[in-house]
């Protein structure tokens, strides 16, 4: 897994120093001592850290993403209730899964803003090569079978004690909104989960503790993640592994695309079974079958 361009690994420091030679016509003073024609000199040169961000970034990213989706649903609460559903009430709108939905794009858009200007902003680097992006257009139908076949981790929930019901049934409550979470569930919630564990968060913790400790560590708060969807360890048990299929498929291919896709795949084989067993999102109460 390890190549030139990927110096995430054991050893490496945020902030390496490598020795340069330097000729003896180049201008620099060298040492007296020697008389040697062919003397050289070496003098350090910094090398670019990998990636450019630090610990302390990824932290205030997580509290700002944190208080955006908030105030984001609060906001769109209150826009709804001032101008759609003056007569309602407050607690009940946020209850709505597709005001909570609208406020989590919402809250989305803020984050990626502010993912965006802290590395082209403060660190002037180009978003997309820094986070590793590496988008490969012939190798999405691979990875989208990859997410697919992921689901099969799916299976453990069969034999963990897992709830008859959980709280992510709530966006499925009616055909509509079961739908709009559908298409949520494969497009802006994978990509802002992949660049934030995979694009940001990998890297600095590998940088730190090497490849595979980076990886259960990148894949344990991704699994955390989904406790309030689900409120049950199985569930975050099983969300964690996958994590960990996702955070591997971007360690050897040194691409978030790529684990987008796999997550994409994911999501969307799940929300395909769902629909077929429950007619179209028709009858919500044959959902349990597909979920784990």
């Amino acid at each position: 897994m390890s190549s030139p361009e990927n110096p995430q690994f054991p050893g490496s420091p945020s902030d390496s120093v490598e020795p340069q030679v330097i000729p003896p016509d180049s201008g620099l003073p060298y040492s007296p001592f020697e008389t040697s024609s062919q003397q050289q000199v070496s003098v350090p040169v910094a090398v670019p850290r990998d990636p450019v961000w630090s610990g302390w970034d990824v932290l205030l990213l997580a509290g700002l993403g944190f208080v955006a989706l908030i105030v984001a649903e609060l906001v769109t609460v209150g826009v709804a209730l001032a101008f759609v559903y003056r007569n309602a009430n407050f607690r009940d709108l946020l209850q709505r899964p597709s005001l909570s939905l609208v406020g989590e794009i919402l809250g989305y858009i803020v984050v990626a803003m502010f993912m965006v200007m802290l590395v082209e902003g403060k660190y002037g680097k180009p978003f997309l090569q820094a986070i590793r992006w590496n988008w490969n257009r012939s190798s999405v139908p691979k990875f989208l079978g990859l997410g697919v076949l992921t689901v099969s981790l799916d299976l453990l929930g069969r034999y963990l004690p897992m709830p008859k019901s959980t709280p992510f049934e709530q966006f499925f409550s009616k055909p509509s909104d079961a739908y709009l979470i559908a298409a949520f569930a494969v497009t802006v919630g994978p990509l802002m989960e992949e660049l934030f564990f995979r694009g940001f968060l990998y890297p600095v913790l590998a940088r730190r503790t090497g490849v595979l400790l980076a990886v259960v560590l990148t894949s344990i708060p991704f699994g955390l993640l989904h406790y309030v969807q689900y409120q049950s360890w199985s569930a975050v048990l099983v969300i964690t592994l996958v994590g960990v299929v996702l955070t591997v498929v971007r360690v050897l291919t040194q691409s978030v695309a790529a684990s987008f896709m796999v997550h994409v795949g994911y999501n969307a084989t799940l929300m395909a079974l769902t629909a077929i067993a429950t007619d179209g999102f028709q009858h919500m109460e044959k959902m349990a079958v597909t979920l784990f």
